[in-house]
């Protein structure tokens, strides 16, 4: 039975293309509020990894077998990938922005990780791979995106940092 593979597939490929939609949006509307993006550099390396990674579920994971228990995680998952685009609003972006003289947000799940959503990414990146019955898929792309990850994480605390510093 291949429907249930194609509707998660479906699901997570448009539910990515809308948040790409969002930020793009987001993006804009910050910076001509004045705010600066900040190491774009490697914004092409975080934007391949997931995009290959969505192609390769695609070309693996059609007809095999949806596994419950990895599923339900997955789907929590996006519960708490809701609440951060919630608490973020406007300020949500896929990209390092820095909004001069804006606060940090400290509310949502903000108030108990700096980075609540490279959390919920890192178990996205290995949950669906598993939902489908794909350790070593899980595997290899989790090991990317933690390198993707270090370069990520280290500039946008440099640039909220800095940001800090300068209010």
């Amino acid at each position: 039975m291949m429907w249930p593979s194609i509707a998660l597939l479906s699901f997570v490929t448009l539910q990515r293309l809308g948040e790409l939609m969002l930020a793009r949006r987001n993006t804009a509307a910050l910076l001509a509020r004045g705010a600066r993006e900040v190491a774009p550099e490697h914004y092409p390396l975080m934007v391949a990894l997931h995009a290959g990674w969505i192609i390769g579920l695609w070309l693996l994971a059609p007809g095999r077998a949806v596994e419950l228990f990895w599923f339900v995680a997955f789907m929590g998952l996006q519960a708490l990938r809701l609440w951060v685009l919630a608490t973020l609003k406007d300020r949500w972006t896929t990209r390092i922005i820095i909004l001069p003289g804006a606060p940090l947000v400290r509310s949502g799940p903000y108030r108990l990780l700096r980075h609540p959503n490279y959390v919920i990414v890192i178990g996205e990146i290995a949950a669906l791979p598993l939902a489908f019955g794909l350790p070593l898929y899980a595997v290899v792309f989790s090991l990317l995106n933690a390198c993707v990850l270090y370069i990520r994480v280290k500039a946008e605390n440099a640039a909220l940092e800095s940001a800090m510093i300068l209010k």
